[in-house]
């Protein structure tokens, strides 16, 4: 069967493009392919195991429908009125301007309030008291971002969406799950399908492959199909440029110290460059009263991540602090370097991910399982393994957050306090950034790229807003 659209994967990015298309009238003959399991089959079982047992054929946290978001802490960005540009997300907005963005922001959002998201907003009623940490911030050497979001929780997200995942079901959109592209096809630079294989097939070369045609074919694989895509970019000559990698690690402190952020922003976004190198450094992905989570991608790289639920609570915050680095010539595979990082640090932690305390790092020590487990700040990450992260995360990356941390103390009192714990690896994989135009469009004719895995955006609002932008191009063609 020769279908009009056919995409890969179902993260966010893919769902929203098939939601819009049902909007459109255009969703009868589209098909989206998925490597994991439908949102309702999807669970952890570290919690009744105690540590990760490395799910196969793939994580269930970071592959399935609606991808890792059906797992994160749910938080949806949004902007503020006043706002003359898009400071969180990504890179839509230079492709589309920053006000078809804002609009495509107002309207996804809407879309997740249908589906049952919370109709709070973190981050609007306290604007004198986020002016004075602004002021003070910035006082430090550090820049403050604040904007409103829009909390889903852990499983609220799961539940919202199981909503939309029946929505499409409903409306006749084809999926296929527990099946992966092996490879695409395409003939005198057009696309004309893919080849797929069912999932348990992963590691076997001469599994059979089944072909599907497509005049028109959407990348939308998110930051874990990252390294899928690098190589199927290189073997079939996909412009791509070298991005960014962002390496660093998840930071677990208490609740307490990190109070009024929490309650006047939910999330604060915190950017410095800190002494010697400049390098950016930033926070990412605040959790209050949150958990540290691991993920496995792929070749049981296990990374560490962090969630916030609704109804469960811990009594410790947790965020990542993010170093970005550039490579120029003649290095230019960053994401190869991340998964190296990733794959030196797991195993120091025999496959685990390694856990420190800041204190530890300064006294110039390793982190023991028996001070791990009677720390003052209690781990929620109980199958970390104490250890000595510095081995493996480098010396310019650890500077970098060691130096960050000092600053940000002068701005969060407590922030530095040695009893806090440090994570690794948390690696961000978005940095091989795909080419494309205006129309999402690669240089393959037909073939278009979306979502946080070829770079474009960072985030569950502007993923999903990349696939309603798309599913308007695709309507006026199929």
């Amino acid at each position: 069967m020769k279908y009009d659209v056919i995409v890969i994967g179902m993260g966010p990015s893919s769902v929203f493009l098939a939601y819009e298309l049902t909007k459109l009238n255009k969703a009868k003959n589209i098909l989206l392919i998925e490597e994991g399991k439908e949102v309702e089959n999807r669970s952890c079982p570290i919690e009744k195991a105690g540590k990760c047992v490395k799910c196969k054929p793939f994580c269930n946290i970071t592959s399935g429908f609606s991808g890792a978001g059906a797992f994160s802490d749910g938080k949806l960005s949004l902007y503020n009125p006043e706002d003359d540009d898009i400071y969180v997300g990504g890179e839509l907005h230079k492709y589309i301007g920053v006000q078809e963005t804002k609009d495509l922001i107002d309207y996804t959002d809407k879309i997740y309030l249908d589906f049952g998201a919370d109709k709070k907003l973190e981050g609007t009623e306290f604007k004198d008291e986020i002016k004075k940490y602004y002021d003070k911030a910035k006082k430090n050497g550090i820049n403050l971002i604040s904007i409103p979001i829009r909390h889903l929780g852990t499983e609220k997200s799961h539940e919202l969406y199981v909503r939309i995942e029946k929505h499409l079901a409903d409306n006749n959109v084809n999926m296929r799950f527990n099946c992966m592209v092996d490879d695409i096809i395409i003939e005198n630079d057009k696309i004309k399908g893919v080849k797929i294989k069912d999932s348990n097939s992963v590691n076997d070369e001469n599994a059979p492959l089944e072909e599907i045609y497509a005049d028109n074919v959407v990348i939308a694989v998110g930051r874990k199909g990252a390294n899928w895509l690098t190589d199927l970019c290189s073997k079939h000559n996909i412009k791509t440029e070298a991005g960014i990698v962002d390496i660093g690690i998840r930071y677990e402190l208490p609740d307490e110290i990190m109070k009024d952020i929490n309650k006047y922003m939910y999330e604060g976004k915190f950017i410095g460059h800190p002494y010697p190198f400049g390098d950016k450094v930033r926070t990412f992905c605040q959790n209050p009263s949150g958990f540290v989570a691991p993920e496995v991608y792929d070749n049981n790289l296990t990374l560490v991540n962090g969630h916030s639920y609704k109804d469960r609570k811990s009594t410790n915050t947790n965020l990542a602090i993010l170093v970005s680095h550039h490579f120029n010539y003649p290095f230019n595979k960053p994401i190869e370097y991340g998964r190296n990082v990733a794959k030196n640090l797991n195993e120091l932690g025999n496959g685990n991910v390694v856990v420190q305390r800041l204190g530890d790092i300064y006294r110039g020590k390793r982190t023991w399982q028996e001070e791990f487990e009677n720390n003052e700040v209690v781990p929620t990450l109980k199958s970390a393994v104490a250890g000595d992260i510095t081995f493996a995360l480098g010396y310019r990356t650890m500077t970098d957050i060691l130096e960050f941390i000092k600053q940000m103390d002068k701005v969060v009192e407590g922030f530095a306090n040695p009893t806090n714990l440090l994570y690794g690896p948390e690696i961000k994989f978005y940095s091989n950034k795909v080419i494309i135009d205006k129309n999402l469009e690669t240089n393959i004719k037909g073939l278009y790229s979306i979502g946080d895995g070829g770079g474009l955006t960072r985030g569950l609002m502007m993923a999903s807003c990349s696939g309603v932008y798309l599913a308007r191009i695709l309507a006026e063609k199929i």
